[in-house]
C-alpha cells in the first residue's frame, strides 16, 4: 500500500510541457494560472449532472491524458461493482474505475485541467493532498468543483446553484442563503477546506435538481454548471448541443408531467413557491430563486433521503 500521498499518483509523459511551462515562469511567488475543475461522481452529483458536464467537455474539446491515480486503493469495488464482459462461457473484459486529470483547451485555446472519476471511498487526506501536489506542480491558481444536489425546485423554472469557496471575494455576485449546517461530507469537500488552509483559491458550485428528477438525467443542470464555469473562470466553453438536449428534456418531462393530476399539483405548487421567493429577491439571479428556503434540518433530510436511494440502488 502506498504510504505517501504522491505514490498514489502518476504523471504521464503529457504533462512534460506542463511542468516545463510552470518551471519557466519567473519570480519566486509568480504561478501560471491554470484552472483545475473537479467532477468526482458519488452522492453528490444528482442526476450526474457535473459528470456529465465534464464528460461533455472531454467529448467536445481538444484534451489529453497528464496522471492517473491509482484507484485500485482508493475505490471501493464492492460498494459499486465495475462492469464486466461476459460471453457465453468466459469473462472478456473489466472496466476498472479510473480517476484521471487532463489538460484541456477551451474554445480560444486556453488550456485549463479537469479531474474525473468516482469519488474516493478510501484515504481522502491522501487523496487531496495528492491533489495538492499537483497544484503546486503544475502551476494551477484556482480549482472548481461541479456538483448537483436535490432540492426541491420545480423544473419549469431556471436551474439555480449555490456557490461556495474558500474566499468571499471569489463569489461575491452570488447571494449567500443557508447558515450553519451539518451535511455528509464529500472528498471534493475536504479538498476546497485543505487547499483553502494551504491558501489556494477553491470555489464550486452546486447545482439545485428538481428532487423528483434526480435519479434521471437533468441535461438542463449540466447546462447550468458549465455556464456558471464560464462565467466564474473566463473560460470559452461548448454549450449550444447541451442547450439543444435541455430544450428537448424539458419538452418530455412536462409531457410526462401532464398526465398525472397529482404530480402536476406538486410542479404548480413548487412553482409558486419559486415565484413568491423570487419576488422577494428581486435582482438577485445569479444564485438562483429556489423558493421558501428549507431549514438546515429540512435540507440535511433531503441529502439523507437522496444518499439513502443511491444506497438502495448500489444493492
Amino acid at each position: 500500500m502506498a504510504q505517501r500521498p504522491e505514490e498514489l499518483v502518476e504523471l504521464t509523459p503529457e504533462a512534460d510541457p506542463l511542468l516545463a511551462a510552470e518551471q519557466a515562469v519567473s519570480g519566486g511567488t509568480e504561478r501560471r494560472g491554470l484552472v483545475l475543475v473537479h467532477a468526482l461522481s458519488g452522492d453528490f452529483d444528482a442526476a450526474s449532472s457535473a459528470a456529465l458536464a465534464t464528460a461533455h467537455l472531454l467529448a467536445a474539446l481538444p484534451h489529453r491524458t497528464i496522471a492517473r491515480f491509482d484507484a485500485d486503493l482508493l475505490v471501493d469495488y464492492r460498494a459499486r461493482r465495475p462492469r464486466m464482459s461476459f460471453n457465453g462461457d468466459r469473462y472478456e473484459d473489466f472496466a476498472a474505475p479510473e480517476i484521471v486529470l487532463s489538460a484541456v483547451e477551451d474554445d480560444a485555446g486556453e488550456p485549463f485541467l479537469v479531474l474525473t472519476g468516482p469519488e474516493p471511498d478510501y484515504r481522502w487526506e491522501g487523496f487531496v493532498a495528492a491533489v495538492a501536489g499537483l497544484v503546486e506542480q503544475l502551476g494551477v491558481t484556482s480549482v472548481v468543483a461541479l456538483q448537483a444536489i436535490p432540492m426541491p425546485v420545480p423544473h419549469t423554472r431556471p436551474v439555480t446553484v449555490t456557490a461556495h469557496a474558500t474566499r468571499r471575494q471569489l463569489i461575491e455576485s452570488y447571494p449567500v442563503y443557508w447558515g450553519d449546517l451539518r451535511i455528509p461530507g464529500s472528498a471534493s469537500a475536504l479538498l476546497e477546506l485543505r487547499l483553502g488552509e494551504a491558501g489556494v483559491d477553491a470555489l464550486g458550485v452546486a447545482a439545485h435538481v428538481p428532487h423528483y428528477l434526480g435519479q434521471a438525467t437533468y441535461p438542463a443542470a449540466t447546462l447550468t454548471l458549465l455556464e456558471h464555469l464560464g462565467r466564474l473562470t473566463g473560460l470559452l466553453l461548448p454549450t449550444e448541443t447541451l442547450r439543444e438536449a435541455a430544450q428537448q428534456h424539458r419538452t418530455e418531462v412536462d409531457e410526462q408531467i401532464a398526465r398525472s393530476a397529482d404530480n402536476t399539483a406538486v410542479v404548480a405548487a413548487l412553482e409558486q413557491q419559486y415565484d413568491q421567493f423570487t419576488a422577494a429577491r428581486e435582482g438577485s439571479d445569479l444564485l438562483g430563486d429556489v423558493g421558501e428556503v428549507p431549514s438546515g434540518d429540512e435540507l440535511g433530510a433531503e441529502f439523507e433521503r437522496f444518499l439513502a436511494e443511491q444506497d438502495r440502488r448500489r444493492e
